[in-house]
């Protein structure tokens, strides 16, 4: 096997360092946002997240629909967003597939979208929406 350059094993040990620091960074954020104001409702939407292996995405599309996103604020709503994509994104590698599989142009949406719109957009909170209950017109 053939031995590193200098420069070479310093540019690994640095990029092991930068990512031990993004993580932290955002572990730290997901800890904040669990203890603020909203950390109840969020708590069940990041163990939901967590066992994704056993959720319909019908049923977590259902409970992120249930959540007031007007009330919340844009930073969380990115920490939600960055959580949900790494979930999705681990479980799509551990099932072989392609990390990121956007939809194509006039293709339903895929959960991940369609949790990301959600989240993002500001629409009024809609009781029962994780019940499965229609969104009034």
């Amino acid at each position: 096997m053939k031995c590193k350059s200098h420069k070479e094993q310093k540019k690994l040990v640095n990029d092991a360092r930068l990512l031990r620091a993004w993580k932290k960074f955002h572990r730290e954020e997901r800890e904040t946002v669990l203890a603020g104001p909203h950390g109840s409702v969020l708590n069940e939407l990041f163990r939901m997240i967590t066992n994704l292996t056993h959720m319909q995405p019908a049923q977590l599309i259902g409970y992120v629909q249930s959540i007031d996103w007007t009330a919340i604020d844009y930073d969380t709503k990115l920490v939600v967003i960055h959580e949900c994509n790494n979930a999705i994104t681990a479980l799509r590698v551990k099932h072989d597939l392609e990390p990121i599989d956007d939809n194509l142009p006039n293709e339903p949406d895929t959960p991940f979208r369609t949790i990301k719109a959600i989240v993002l957009t500001a629409f009024p909170h809609h009781e029962g929406a994780h019940r499965g209950e229609a969104r009034p017109e």
